[in-house]
């Protein structure tokens, strides 16, 4: 009695088909297992890789108004102007405070160098309060840490 020859290359192909399956079903179980653990994991293993800074509720400095020549373009033009310093917590405020005739000069100078063109429109205005930002970030001593400066806030803005 000879097997037929279509049997034995069948029961092979069986075979295969088997651990085929097997196989895909364990990968998908070992897949779906590590998603879950990802998914279910603790908070507190994953919230210890990323610390969260502590962020302070804003102070407001007021600055003494100013009053600076503006860049002629013609007749002499004036600008009376006072802000308010909108800075991250009270150590920020302190720093600024103990250092405020730094702060007033870097003022002064930026905004005795404009024009009043270049700061009667609203977007000049906004521009202008980016560039006083920006200039009183600046750290206070050579290699120092830049001030915590978010805002510059006018109370008090005339061109004459």
């Amino acid at each position: 009695m000879k097997a037929k020859p279509e049997a034995a290359a069948a029961a092979p192909a069986g075979g295969s088909k088997k651990k085929m399956i097997i196989i895909i079903a364990a990968v998908l179980l070992l897949v779906g297992g590590g998603a879950g653990w990802f998914l279910l994991k603790p908070k507190g293993e994953h919230a210890a890789e990323h610390k969260v800074e502590k962020v302070e509720p804003p102070e407001y400095l007021q600055v003494e108004s100013f009053t600076v020549n503006l860049q002629p373009e013609g007749e002499p033009q004036y600008l009376q102007i006072a802000m308010t310093l909108q800075v991250q917590g009270p150590k920020a405020a302190e720093e600024i405070k103990a250092n405020m005739a730094k702060v007033r000069n870097r003022i002064l100078l930026l905004l005795s160098g404009k024009k009043a063109s270049e700061i009667s429109t609203v977007e000049g205005k906004q521009q202008l309060a980016k560039e006083i930002v920006t200039s009183v970030k600046e750290p206070f001593v050579a290699k120092g840490q830049p001030q915590k400066v978010d805002d510059v806030l006018f109370t008090a803005f005339i061109i004459q």
